[in-house]
């Protein structure tokens, strides 16, 4: 009997095996390199973040479609693959040095993020609901893992508990409503499903509906949008301090990623109801993450609460269902990954092996004590506040024009008062850098490693060119979502 195999492009495929392929090689390494070599992994899976890099940037004049429809090698693919690489990079730059702080020199570290961006990679890419949802495993049974890798803290055991448990509630949440969407339209390729439900071939348009509230409902968990938050702030505040800060920038970017994949591209036909749903979330995760985070005085907690009220911005820009608000969020993404992970990074540089100077208090003087990290820090809380000429502004710009121009303005308001709300506690970590001073031991720290320097630099680079000369960036977005509206 004849078996005929299909194709495969493996040129397409290729930045999937290289990410997978170095993280394999990480886990083989690991036992063979003696314990003062082990420093040297997170460079070599740098490197295959840079490799991958490149041969992304290589194909992306060359769209295809693999796997019988289930993969799409896109513009779309093509830019959010880039920025989850560039959070990877970033984050293994602030890896250096704190597993070196922390004792975590193992090569399970490395692997585990190179396969949680590959998770990611997978999520963007897909076209096909399973194959979401394969991604989305891949990306968090790593990070499970990853928040409890201080395996001698309680906090850091909790957190990764916490994270298991919201992880299954939006798995749970997620497979029922692909299975309801299965059961509506026969299929669950999402193109096909646009075309069923623009046919009018739905066997139950109620059906349809639940489906999709499921499926609303699951992503809200792991984008951490009120009421679906839940723990996500414990387990931001317990997971390791580099591995907090790809989680709030990475699973943000990969969730809004299959978001946009999904509404944009399967359900476009229902966006009068998935937009009426997504806007009253983006008023409740704007304001309840805001008030909250007004009341925290660990700087984790703070931005794992702010990280929630910017998930309220970016649907706001998701409820408008247009291309400027899908291309608003490209942007907003990598606006939000430049200065969080940079705000990360210097947190990373001022922490001690016996205290990782985690209050606000902590930064009392830190900007005459510290100048230049002082200076990069007010940068990206000015940049998270939405002042201008930061990245966080233009992002927020974007994504209020885009409401205003779909003619959802009573959203634009409520989100531009939120913002004015959120620079209150942005601001007082500034006011406490610059004008109190230190009631016990000034603030030290280690100097910074060359590469967690370098990380800094980076953010400080993107979060001013962004916001000096965003038009690129933004006519990158745009031009990348034509794949979703087509």
């Amino acid at each position: 009997m004849d078996v005929s195999l299909p194709q495969i492009s493996w040129g397409a495929m290729l930045p999937f095996l290289v990410m997978t392929g170095t993280g394999l090689l990480l886990l083989v390494l690991d036992p063979l390199l003696e314990p003062e070599r082990r420093d040297r992994l997170p460079l070599i899976s740098l490197g295959g973040v840079v490799v991958t890099a490149a041969i992304v940037i290589l194909r992306r004049g060359q769209p295809e479609i693999v796997f019988g429809g289930m993969l799409a090698a896109d513009g779309f693919a093509t830019f959010c693959n880039l920025l989850f690489l560039l959070v990877a990079g970033l984050t293994l730059l602030i890896s250096i040095a704190y597993i070196r702080h922390t004792g975590l020199e193992r090569g399970e570290y490395s692997a585990l993020l190179l396969f949680s961006t590959l998770g990611m990679m997978i999520m963007a890419s897909s076209l096909d609901l399973m194959t979401i949802f394969l991604g989305l495993e891949t990306l968090s049974i790593s990070l499970y893992i990853l928040a409890g890798f201080l395996r001698e803290r309680l906090e850091s055991n909790e957190s990764a508990l916490k994270y298991l448990l919201l992880g299954a509630f939006a798995s749970g949440f997620l497979l029922y409503g692909i299975a309801l969407v299965y059961g509506a339209t026969g299929t669950i390729n999402l193109r096909q499903i646009a075309e069923a439900v623009a046919r009018g071939q739905v066997n139950s348009p109620i059906l349809l509906a639940i489906g999709m509230g499921l499926l609303i409902v699951g992503f809200g968990f792991k984008v951490a949008a009120i009421p679906f938050h839940s723990w996500a702030p414990d387990v931001y505040e317990g997971a390791p301090t580099s591995v907090t800060a790809f989680m709030i920038a990475g699973t943000k970017a990969a969730a809004f990623a299959a978001f946009l994949r999904i509404l944009m591209t399967a359900l476009p036909a229902l966006q009068p109801d998935w937009s009426r749903a997504l806007g009253i979330l983006a008023v409740l995760t704007m304001t309840v993450g805001n008030v909250v985070a007004i009341a925290q005085t660990n700087i984790k907690r703070m931005l794992a609460y702010s990280s929630i009220a910017h998930a309220g911005y970016i649907l706001v820009a998701l409820a408008t269902g247009t291309k400027l608000g899908s291309g608003s969020i490209l942007f907003y993404l990598a606006a939000y990954a430049f200065m969080n992970l940079g705000a990360f990074a210097v947190m990373v540089a001022l922490a001690r092996r016996d205290d990782e100077r985690l209050t606000i208090d902590d930064y009392a003087g830190l900007g005459l004590r510290r100048p230049a990290l002082g200076a990069a820090m007010a940068l990206f809380m000015f940049s998270l506040a939405g002042i201008p000429p930061t990245a966080g502004f233009m992002g927020k710009l974007y994504v209020f024009s885009a409401a205003v121009q779909a003619g959802y303005i009573g959203l634009a308001v409520i989100g531009v008062a939120n913002s004015v709300v959120s620079a209150f506690y942005y601001l007082r970590l500034t006011v406490v850098m610059y004008m109190s001073s230190a009631p016990g031991e000034p603030v030290a720290g280690q100097r910074p490693a060359p590469a967690l320097g370098l990380a800094v630099l980076v953010a400080v680079g993107g979060t001013l060119l962004l916001g000096i000369f965003p038009s690129r960036l933004l006519e990158a977005a745009l031009r990348s979502v034509t794949a979703l509206l087509g």
